[in-house]
């Protein structure tokens, strides 16, 4: 049930793609770059000096690069280690208990590993869009594009496309971006995306596209750059709104779907109420709109409505510095 030990084989190049059934655009006010399970668990099964790993690091580097540039959102999955039977569920039948609990299997291949920006999500099965809320998050964003990378092509990349189709979101399939367990399941996993889900492309073209996107409407340039960067100061007035205690609970209770009244002050919404990071940042990026200087740390360290009360009333007339507020 262990990964099996994976030969090189050469990373495919453009004239090696499958022929796209449809003939979407990356557009970088849409797209989330889906970085996949880079973790050293799985990138141990492979010989790293050699193809596909040498251009999939460098590609995937590429791509972490450019969108940083265009103030495109990145996102990483990975696995949590240590999991009980019951959190691993039916793979425990298919690959047994997988990463272990220790530091080494779950931390992310260092040429590849998350910056200060980045979104790290917690993922549970082949599909990035079960039991997290990758979908709430792009959703939130306006983003209807997921852009995938990372590893293993034909299980969690090609599923994780599937489902984002199946969910109206249009997945870029990144053909020289992804390794498998051999060729011929790179193959298989590409020839599938490019009939029945997604359209497979390489890295620069990939990168092409963007920029040419990008070019072509250079009045989305402020817009898609204040994504990550806006500040009280910066957010139009049309975008805040006065925070008081009330609203505050009002607006945790509906990320968590709950009454607000069933929400005790002093609760640990993280440990109690399941509020993961990526609903915690979007509470950030809220309230730095409505002129509170918070960041995602300091949420995160009292995660209770009581704490959050006392930081955000007494922040409301800062000015925000620049926060490390995205989770890593």
């Amino acid at each position: 049930m262990a990964l099996p030990s994976i030969l090189p084989y050469p990373m495919p190049v453009e004239s090696n793609l499958p022929a796209n059934k449809v003939a979407w655009t990356p557009d970088p006010r849409r797209a989330v770059l889906l970085i996949h399970d880079m973790q050293q668990y799985f990138l141990d099964a492979f010989n790293v000096d050699e193809s596909p790993v040498v251009e999939l690091l460098a590609n995937i580097r590429k791509l972490r690069v450019h969108c940083a540039d265009l103030g495109i959102p990145v996102v990483y999955s990975a696995q949590p280690g240590g999991q009980n039977p019951e959190q691993r569920g039916l793979l425990q039948d298919f690959w047994g208990p997988g990463i272990d609990d220790g530091p080494y299997q779950k931390k992310f291949v260092e040429e590849v590993a998350p910056g200060e920006h980045d979104i790290v999500m917690t993922k549970w099965r082949y599909s990035a869009f079960q039991k997290t809320d990758l979908l709430d998050m792009m959703r939130q964003r306006g983003r209807d594009q997921l852009m995938v990378c990372g590893i293993y092509a034909h299980i969690g990349c090609l599923l994780t496309s599937c489902e984002a189709f199946m969910q109206d979101v249009q997945p870029f399939f990144i053909a020289d971006a992804v390794a498998d367990f051999s060729a011929e399941k790179h193959r298989m996993a590409l020839t599938y995306a490019a009939e029945r889900c997604a359209v497979t492309i390489t890295t620069q073209r990939l990168v092409n596209e963007l920029v040419d996107s990008q070019a072509a409407t250079p009045e989305s340039a402020p817009k898609i750059a204040s994504e990550f960067e806006s500040t009280p100061e910066a957010a139009p007035e049309a975008d805040r709104w006065p925070l008081t205690q009330q609203s505050v609970r009002e607006e945790v209770a509906g990320l968590l779907q709950e009454q607000p009244s069933k929400i005790a002050d002093n609760d640990n919404l993280i440990m109690l109420w399941g509020l993961d990071s990526i609903r915690i940042m979007s509470l950030v990026e809220r309230w730095r709109r409505s002129g509170a200087a918070v960041s995602f740390v300091e949420l995160a360290e009292q995660p209770t409505l009581a704490d959050w009360w006392k930081l955000l009333s007494s922040r409301l007339s800062k000015t925000l510095p620049n926060y490390d507020y995205f989770t890593v």
